[in-house]
């Protein structure tokens, strides 16, 4: 696997903070601390998982599923929340403080939490806090009258807004009642999305599953399946990996043929390449980050397909010979995946979103530059974003050529109408919604 310094062509990489002082060893402690993580740190939920040091690092698998599932929930519902408790604080808190109060509402409201046990946790989390210790009472004596407000409350209030970075564009795209929409999606969460290494399977495995399938091929779970994901019939011998519905339609939409020879380009964690592959594609996979590739790899042992690795610079790396096509998921704000990461509109921003533009385009120009010698004569291209903001998609393909083809089960009206097609979370909403994707196929110069 060839390696390279690393400048451009990749996701943020953020610098880990200070570590905080012991290790939580209880699963709403931790989920506190994933909470702060990403509000005061920035850091992913995602990143933190993996922290051999971080908040969960002293849970067992159990515990680790409630404090992600809390901490997901929270940060889902920050909204309803603040206005659950508005009413009871006359400044805002400390942050800590302040996030412990949001937790505390939605165990609560959101999994119906017997109020006593939440609010006595609460206390016990508040008086154990540096520089929180303090705000114990105001902790009980607020909780206590959230707990006795009558629940129908929480139901009639209004989804988490998006930030006004990601909401003023949203909306002068797609207008205020289609965001509106998407934030009532976000609010839903995200169904669980498997893709099969042998289509032809889907019948007998939705049925072992227990799984519906879509009408673009992908199973999907019920929306309150709990199982863990290495328990699921299938998992062991790699028969399917878990992506989006949307996040499978760019690799159908280039529409790989046996023997091809295919460039996946900014392909970690490799849901893609594992199609391409699965497709009889001669697969080179290449990202920038060796972290993320690990897990592309691991990916591929699990199924059994196979994919050359390269961890470079999409910017700068030159194949031995060009290719027949190139899937190019470029670097994005992730706007389209707020549904299952509400984590994202806390780690981004303008200053970001600009960066982010810029680097698209670069990549875009460097792939369809014959001179740049990543994609053969005439070969084919598709350009991808898992974002809702067309800056990052629609805008990007301005005056190129678009092939009209669009994936097999794709609605009409996912059409885009300069060419390409687009997906929002507010789409499908009698399938359980789906994520927000921007995807289109090009041809190469001739």
């Amino acid at each position: 696997m060839a390696d390279r310094a690393r400048s451009t062509g990749g996701r943020r990489a953020a610098t880990p903070p200070p570590r905080r002082a012991g290790a939580p060893t209880d699963a709403r402690s931790a989920a506190l601390a994933l909470v702060l993580g990403v509000l005061q740190d920035r850091r992913t939920l995602a990143e933190q998982r993996a922290d051999r040091a971080g908040p969960l690092a002293r849970l067992g698998p159990p515990d680790q599923a409630r404090a992600l599932r809390l901490a997901s929930a929270t940060l889902r519902h920050l909204g309803p929340a603040d206005a659950t408790l508005r009413p009871f604080l006359r400044k805002p808190p400390p942050a800590p403080v302040h996030a412990l109060l949001r937790l505390a509402v939605t165990e609560m409201r959101v999994f119906d939490a017997p109020a006593h046990g939440v609010v006595n946790a609460a206390v016990r989390l508040a008086r154990a806090g540096r520089g929180s210790a303090a705000l114990a009472g105001l902790v009980n004596a607020v909780l206590r009258k959230v707990a006795a407000e009558d629940r129908a409350d929480w139901a009639a209030r209004p989804p988490t807004a998006l930030p006004d970075w990601l909401r003023a564009p949203l909306c002068d795209a797609w207008g205020a009642p289609a965001v509106a929409a998407m934030e009532a999606a976000h609010a839903r969460g995200a169904p669980l999305d498997l893709t099969l290494r042998d289509p032809a399977g889907a019948g007998e495995w939705a049925a072992r599953l227990g799984a519906a399938v879509l009408p673009t091929g992908s199973l999907r779970l019920p929306a309150d399946d709990r199982r863990a994901v290495s328990a699921l019939p299938g998992y062991a011998e790699g028969a399917w990996w878990v992506q989006d519905a949307a996040a499978a339609l760019p690799a159908r939409l280039l529409d790989p043929r046996p023997g091809e020879r295919v460039l996946d380009l900014c392909a970690a964690p490799g849901g893609k390449t594992l199609q391409l592959a699965a497709a009889g594609a001669e697969v080179t996979a290449l990202d920038i980050s060796e972290a993320r590739m690990a897990r592309l790899r691991t990916n591929l042992d699990r199924t059994g397909l196979a994919a050359e690795r390269v961890v470079a610079d999409a910017l700068e790396w030159r194949p031995p010979a060009p290719f027949d096509a190139v899937l190019l998921d470029a670097p994005c704000s992730a706007s389209g995946t707020i549904r299952r990461h509400p984590d994202m509109p806390h780690l981004r921003g303008p200053a970001e979103l600009s960066t982010l533009t810029a680097l698209q385009a670069k990549l875009l120009a460097r792939v369809l530059d014959p001179g740049a010698g990543l994609l053969r004569p005439g070969g084919r291209v598709v350009y991808c974003t898992c974002s809702v903001l067309p800056a990052e998609g629609e805008a990007q393909l301005a005056g190129l050529r678009i092939d009209p083809a669009q994936p097999a089960g794709a609605p009409p009206d996912w059409a885009a109408p300069a060419g390409g097609l687009r997906t929002r979370p507010d789409f499908w909403p009698e399938h359980g919604g789906i994520d927000g994707f921007f995807m289109a196929r090009l041809e190469g110069a001739q």
